[in-house]
């Protein structure tokens, strides 16, 4: 089997070695592909292993001997796994490697905008407290998340860990999802519908995927939906955010802060609006690249291509 790698240097700069994958078969891996570089390096392989780089149906028809494709992420959207699933091509994901990494992340957004840990920082070795009449200050407002209520659209490993982690600072933890199943064991905990947890939440943070029912849940509607001062936080994908309408929420006051690892377009445009909000935190989608996590997604993906090369392919997306 013929293995090629399209977009890895992210999965490993230098930290990460390729072994676990690289002795399945011939391997080719490339730190980066331009769109017009796809097919060309791609033509003669049976599995492709993607991160961010699109597939589109048109691409994959060009690819006659290609057999599967796996993921070194959970998302998959970069694909379109109808047509894959058309030409005979099994699509798999890593899903589940960096649970702890993406809810550590979520939180840290969130405490660095309750607390302005950083900006407080900076503002100490700029000199401002040396020259402060008094023996303390304070840039902005401090707000403790006990007796918050923290509100998760998107209940699955992410989005639980996240409530864990909520529910020890003390916050309430209610979650649109569905099905609503499988409740934690903690209280208070509450499944509530999605206009519900708008209107009560103090924190809503994305675990969701993205499909065309959750594009833009966050909107100009369901923010005016919400208590004043209510803090966003996304950490799964960027188009379920309205980005304009967030920008102008904030600029307003509506909105108490907005923590994002991900955005609409990465990397982002210089015009993108969130990129000059007041109260927002935005880091280059790095929730997912602890050493740790990438390690993970390593296993789990040379586990998707030895199961794939045995004919009993695991952690498929596009069956049917």
């Amino acid at each position: 089997m013929h293995i090629v790698v399209l977009d890895g240097y992210t999965m490993n700069p230098g930290d990460n070695p390729w072994d676990p994958i690289s002795r399945l078969g011939t391997f080719a891996v490339y730190d980066r592909t331009g769109a017009d570089q796809v097919v060309e390096r791609a033509i003669d392989a049976d599995i492709l292993v993607v991160n961010k780089m699109p597939l589109s149906a048109e691409t994959l028809k060009k690819l006659p001997k290609l057999r599967h494709i796996t993921v070194l992420a959970t998302g998959y959207d970069i694909i379109d796994i109808k047509a894959a699933r058309d030409l005979g091509i099994s699509v798999s994901n890593a899903p589940a490697y960096g649970v702890d990494a993406v809810a550590q992340q979520a939180m840290a957004l969130l405490l660095e905008l309750c607390r302005g840990t950083g900006m407080h920082d900076a503002s100490v070795k700029k000199g401002d407290w040396a020259k402060a009449a008094d023996w303390c200050y304070w840039l902005k407002p401090q707000r403790e998340l006990s007796g918050m209520v923290l509100g998760l659209i998107g209940f699955g490993n992410n989005g639980r860990r996240l409530g864990d982690l909520g529910h020890a600072f003390g916050m309430d933890v209610i979650s649109y999802t569905v099905p609503a199943t499988n409740p934690p064991e903690y209280k208070p905990f509450r499944f509530v519908e999605l206009q519900e947890l708008f209107s009560t939440a103090d924190v809503i943070s994305l675990h969701c995927p993205l499909m065309d029912a959750t594009k833009h849940i966050i909107n100009e509607k369901s923010i005016a939906s919400m208590k004043d001062g209510c803090i966003i936080i996304n950490t799964a994908r960027g188009p379920l955010v309205d980005e304009d309408a967030v920008a102008k929420a904030l600029i307003s006051g509506k909105l108490g802060g907005f923590g994002a690892d991900v955005l609409s377009v990465e990397p982002p445009s210089a015009d993108n609006p969130l990129l000059h909000a007041p109260n927002t935190l935005i880091t280059p989608h790095i929730a997912w690249a602890t050493l740790h996590a990438r390690k993970n997604i390593m296993d789990i993906v040379a586990g998707n291509i030895e199961s794939f090369m045995a004919g009993v392919p695991k952690n498929i997306v596009n069956a049917g």
